[in-house]
Order: C-alpha cells, then sequence, then structure tokens
C-alpha cells in the first residue's frame, strides 16, 4: 500500500502539477501524523488551480503510487550496478578506434540488470 506523499504525487502529476514545487515541508501541502494510531492526515492544502483531493481519490490512486515506488526502487538498484560514466566513455572511444569487446560487454551486463531490476 502506498502511504500518502506518494498518493498525493501522483494525483499532482496526473492534474499537471510538478508534485517538486508543492509537496515538500512548509509548502503548499503540509502532511502531519497526529500520533493518535490513525496515521497520516493531509492538513495543508494550497494548490493554485487544483481541488484537494478527497480520499476516495488518493485511495483510487494507491495501485499507480506503489508502481511509481517500485519503479523508483528498481532505478535506484540498477544506478548502483552500471559502470561508471568513465569505463562508458572508455568503451565508447576504444569502440571508434576499432574494438567493440568492452562496449558490448557493457550493453550486455546493461541487459543483464534492467532485466535483474525489471520496472512495471
Amino acid at each position: 500500500m502506498a502511504n500518502l506523499a506518494e498518493k498525493i504525487k501522483v494525483y499532482l502529476e496526473q492534474n499537471g502539477k510538478d508534485w517538486k514545487d508543492h509537496l515538500y515541508f512548509g509548502g503548499d501541502i503540509v502532511i502531519q501524523n497526529t500520533s493518535d494510531g490513525t496515521g497520516d492526515k493531509l492538513t495543508q492544502w494550497n494548490v493554485s488551480g487544483l481541488a484537494e483531493p478527497t480520499t476516495e481519490q488518493l485511495d483510487a490512486l494507491d495501485s499507480e503510487a506503489v508502481k511509481l515506488r517500485n519503479n523508483s526502487v528498481a532505478i535506484a538498484n540498477r544506478l548502483n550496478e552500471y559502470p561508471s560514466l568513465g569505463d562508458i566513455v572508455d568503451a565508447i572511444f576504444k569502440k571508434e578506434a576499432g574494438d567493440s569487446t568492452e562496449f558490448d560487454a557493457l550493453a550486455a551486463k546493461r541487459e543483464v540488470t534492467k532485466t535483474k531490476f525489471a520496472k512495471e
């Protein structure tokens, strides 16, 4: 299940808003946990031109928010396994000089990594 912030990110993006402009501490949107056991609550909404979402609207975005989170994790994992930019540049120069061995190996490793950490 997605958390409230993840659902709000999807809601903003689906309505043409950049969540980075609105969803941060002290910004247009404030999420608080009242520590009463009921979880996070949307306590402030000041997004110009976009109505505050209802709980039902946000709950309907749960699967999309989970997908967004999972894809972010997959991308982060890929970045940890991809070669350095220096290795890539070196392989490109060697390929241009006629030896594509390193480049081909990097391309094969990239495909393995993308399969290992597939996005939804």
